[in-house]
């Protein structure tokens, strides 16, 4: 049995990472993987072997959400790659096996020119982006609202029209409604869960002596250090606020140089005590910021709520029922346009601060609101799922290598 991986992005190679794992632990198929957006580290360190061409390209991924990063890839050599990764494919395709994509329609169509089954993890669409529970969400832009309401579906036709092919053997959506919404244009999607919920523990013992705040600007420089700059912003302005001590904890992503986030810590007047610890005093109280490179999971557990500008480690963050506040950046992933987008996906979840000035008075709303808060609780497990889907989708994926 042979399967080749194929994915769109950091949080993607994760998602994929712990899907493929839990396949390797049942059976002795034959897996590696293509990244078709940045080097695919998370593979190597996985020691899942990487096939074809990979490169970083400028807009990190994000080519869909400016036209400008769209002309900066293609001068960066995106069209040769993309043809080079669609020769590596169908060159591994000719000894036959299975195609997993994992993201969102390049991958899937990546995967059907290949001409080999293949089963696609929707990680990028849900159709609570249109609707919840109750029914459609308005828009404010009444184009917007028009067009993705006419096909009825957050995916639309050409998605659909792939998801359909004889070659698509199964479709994992990442949540109940948009699986139930896909079944009914009699596409092969399985409500097994979202593998975001997987790999998450920790065991050690929450602190309950202060207010435990994460901060989680984002994976991507230069953007990252941007966010982080906005959230002390938000930090010094919100702490006169509170009469209780605060901690922060800042789960960096891999690769994040932390000398610029501990320059822009003394910038905004954080005082280093120890190895990657800050204080800043505040009235009689004071404040500690720990940075936790490549300790997410123990950073979310450990919060109570989170300043957030990410996009996958929001949604995991609120999948823990727990609250989280963003604020739109500069991109060009954390825009405005992302921001509000973020906030009909997750829901109740987070709450859309404007300005670094603001996040004060949010805090202390939502503190003051216990039936708020175990509202959010519910709906981030209702709209995030339970953990295991990564183990419940390989059980799934194993079935159709067998056939294959």
């Amino acid at each position: 049995m042979r399967l080749l991986c194929l994915s769109n992005g950091h949080g993607e190679d994760t998602i994929a990472i712990r899907i493929l794992q839990a396949l390797q632990q049942k059976s002795d198929v034959t897996i590696e993987a293509l990244p078709i957006v940045g080097e695919g580290h998370a593979y190597q360190k996985a020691d899942i072997p990487v096939i074809g061409t990979v490169k970083v390209m400028p807009s990190g991924g994000f080519i869909y959400m400016d036209n400008k990063q769209l002309v900066r890839d293609i001068q960066g050599g995106l069209v040769k790659l993309t043809l080079e990764q669609i020769k590596a494919i169908h060159t591994w395709a000719k000894s036959g096996g299975m195609v997993l994509a994992v993201g969102d329609i390049v991958p899937m169509l990546f995967a059907w020119t290949s001409g080999l089954p293949f089963a696609f993890v929707a990680t990028a669409k849900s159709e609570y982006y249109l609707r919840d529970e109750n029914g459609f969400i308005p828009r404010k832009s009444w184009w917007d609202d028009r067009l993705e309401r006419s096909t009825g579906c957050i995916f639309q036709p050409w998605d659909r029209w792939l998801m359909k092919r004889p070659q698509c053997k199964a479709v994992f959506p990442r949540d109940r409604l948009t699986a139930q919404v896909l079944k009914r244009f009699h596409v092969p999607a399985f409500d097994l869960g979202n593998p975001m919920m997987d790999g998450l523990e920790w065991s050690g013992v929450k602190e309950s002596d202060c207010l435990t705040i994460a901060l989680i600007p984002g994976s991507r420089p230069p953007e990252c250090f941007a966010n982080w700059e906005l959230m002390l912003r938000a930090l010094n302005a919100m702490m006169g606020d509170f009469q209780r001590p605060m901690r922060f904890l800042s789960a960096i992503a891999p690769g994040i140089d932390l000398d610029q986030m501990h320059h822009l810590l003394l910038s905004y007047r954080w005082t280093p005590t120890e190895s990657n610890i800050y204080v800043n005093g505040y009235g009689e109280k004071q404040a500690t910021l720990q940075l936790m490179p490549g300790r997410f999971a123990e950073c979310i557990q450990r919060s109570e709520l989170a300043i957030a500008m990410a996009g996958t480690a929001t949604e995991q963050f609120i999948g823990l029922g727990k609250p989280a506040f963003i604020m739109p950046g500069e991109g060009p992933q954390f825009t405005p346009a992302f921001a509000e987008a973020q906030t009909r996906l997750l829901g109740a979840s987070v709450t859309l601060v404007e300005q670094p000035s603001q996040m004060g008075n949010a805090v202390r709303s939502l503190l003051e609101n216990p039936d708020r808060i175990q509202m959010i609780a519910d709906n981030g497990h209702r709209r995030m799922g339970e953990p295991g889907a990564a183990d419940r989708i390989s059980d799934r994926l194993l079935e159709i290598l067998k056939t294959c």
